[in-house]
C-alpha cells in the first residue's frame, strides 16, 4: 500500500516528538508499505517568524512572507529525514517545488494548480521514504508560495490525489472524530466511520479537527481519509469516506457546537427592494462571512432582519453596518451567543429529526434564537451560557453515547 502520512505542529513540535514521528514511519515502512510524510513546522515556529518579519515592517511583501513562513515546514522535513537515515531508512526531504507542487500566485493564501509526482514516483522506486515540507509550492513563474491556514492538510490530501495513495492519514494530538467534544460530554464516542459532507458540515460547525479545505478535496479527489493521533499511533482512528462507504448511517452522527458567534440585529428596517442586497454585498465586499440569516415579514414599510457573523469579524461588520444606519431604527450586537448544530447524513431519509432537538432544548428551558437547516444538518442559536449544556441534552436525545 501507498501511504501519505501528515504530521501537524503539536506532532512535531520538540525532537522527542520528531523521533516519535520517524518511529510511526517506520513502523509502517517494515509493514511493507510505501511511505510519503507531510510535515507541518514545529509548533509555534510559524508565530514566531511571523514575529521576525514584523520587527522590521508592519507591512511586509506577501511573496518575501512566503519565503519565511515556507521555511518552518522545509526545518522539520529535512529533521526527520535526517532522524530516519541514521537510523538506516532510505529517506528524501522535499521542498514543494521539488515534489511538484505548482501554485496559483495568490501569496500567503496560493491554491493548488497541478501536481507533478514523476519526482516523488522515482524516489518510491528507489525504495525511499518521502519526506514533504507540507504548506507551499512553487507559483508558475517559480516564487514560492504557501497555501494559507490549514496548508499542510492541503498539501497531504492533494499528494495523496495525484499520485493515487491508497490512504491519508491525518495525524493531530486526537484519536478521530467524536460524536462530539469529549471536554463537554465525557459519554462523546469515537465515529469509525464518517462522510466527506458530515465532516465538512462538523469542521465548518466548530469541530476543530479537520479543516474544512482539506477534507472538500478529498471528496473532489476521493481520497480517503484517516483522522489519528501521533500520540496513541496503536488506536484506530475515524475514516473520512463516501456515504456509499458507509453501510449503517446513523440519523445523527454529531453536535458540533461554535462560540465565535455574533448575532447582528437590524431592526424597523426601511422595507425596500434591495436593502438587503445592498447590505450583504457591502458585507461580503468587506469578506466578511456571513452565517445564519433571518428576516422578518414587513409591517408598516419596516421588517427586522437578523443575522450571524464570526466573533473575529465583529470590529469590520461594525464599520459596514454604519453605513446603513439611517435605514433602520435600531442595529445591536449580541456577543453571549452560541451556535449549537447536529449533523447527519441520516436525516435526509428519517423524520422527526428536527422536532427531537427542538423537544430537548425545551425540556432544558433553552430558548432558541434562530434556526437554519440544510439536507444533512440543524444549527441553532442560543444564549452561551446554556450551550454546553445544549449539546449535552442533544447527545442524549439521540443516544449518541450509545
Amino acid at each position: 500500500m501507498l501511504k501519505v502520512l501528515k504530521f501537524g505542529g503539536t506532532s512535531v513540535g520538540t525532537l522527542e516528538r520528531i523521533q516519535n514521528v520517524a518511529n510511526i514511519i517506520k513502523d509502517k515502512k517494515n509493514d511493507g508499505h510505501d511511505v510519503i510524510a507531510v510535515v507541518s513546522a514545529m509548533s509555534g515556529e510559524t508565530n514566531k517568524l511571523i514575529e521576525y518579519a514584523d520587527h522590521f515592517s508592519s507591512n511586509p511583501a506577501s511573496a518575501e512572507i512566503d519565503m519565511l513562513l515556507s521555511s518552518g515546514e522545509r526545518v522539520t522535513s529535512a529533521l526527520l529525514s535526517i532522524a530516519l537515515n541514521d537510523q538506516g531508512y532510505k529517506t528524501t526531504s522535499m521542498s514543494g517545488r521539488e515534489a511538484g507542487i505548482t501554485t496559483s500566485d495568490a501569496h500567503t493564501k496560493a491554491r493548488i494548480e497541478n501536481i507533478d509526482v514523476s519526482n516523488m514516483k522515482n524516489a518510491i522506486a528507489d525504495g525511499k521514504i518521502i519526506i514533504v515540507a507540507g504548506f507551499q509550492g512553487v507559483t508558475n513563474n517559480g516564487r514560492v508560495s504557501t497555501l494559507g491556514r490549514g496548508g499542510s492538510d492541503l498539501t497531504a490530501v492533494a499528494i495523496a490525489g495525484a499520485i493515487k495513495a491508497d490512504l491519508c492519514e491525518i495525524y493531530t494530538d486526537v484519536d478521530g472524530i467524536y460524536t462530539t467534544d469529549p471536554r463537554i460530554e465525557p459519554k462523546a464516542k469515537k465515529l469509525d466511520k464518517i462522510s466527506y459532507d458530515e465532516m465538512l458540515e462538523l469542521a465548518s460547525l466548530g469541530a476543530k479537527v479537520l479543516q474544512t479545505r482539506s477534507v472538500e478535496m478529498a471528496k473532489k479527489l476521493n481520497v480517503n481519509l484517516v483522522s489519528r493521533s501521533s500520540f496513541s499511533p496503536q488506536t484506530p482512528g475515524t475514516l473520512i469516506t463516501k456515504e456509499e462507504n458507509i453501510m449503517e448511517k446513523p440519523l445523527v452522527s454529531g453536535i458540533a457546537l461554535d462560540r465565535n458567534q455574533v448575532r447582528v440585529g437590524l431592526y424597523s428596517v426601511i422595507d425596500k427592494p434591495g436593502i438587503a442586497a445592498s447590505i450583504f454585498t457591502g458585507l461580503a465586499d468587506a469578506n466578511v462571512n456571513v452565517d445564519m440569516i433571518i428576516q422578518t415579514v414587513g409591517v408598516d414599510g419596516v421588517t427586522d432582519l437578523d443575522f450571524t457573523v464570526p466573533k473575529t469579524e465583529l470590529d469590520i461588520t461594525k464599520e459596514v453596518m454604519a453605513r446603513f444606519e439611517n435605514d433602520a431604527k435600531n442595529i445591536d450586537y449580541n456577543e453571549e451567543i452560541s451556535k449549537v448544530s447536529i449533523v447527519g447524513v441520516g436525516m435526509k431519509s428519517h423524520a422527526g429529526i428536527a422536532s427531537k432537538a427542538f423537544q430537548a432544548m425545551a425540556d432544558e428551558n433553552i430558548n432558541i434564537r434562530i434556526i437554519s437547516t440544510s439536507e444533512i444538518k440543524i444549527s441553532m442559536i442560543i444564549l452561551e451560557k446554556y450551550s454546553e449544556l445544549a449539546v449535552r441534552a442533544l447527545h442524549e436525545a439521540y443516544n449518541l453515547d450509545k
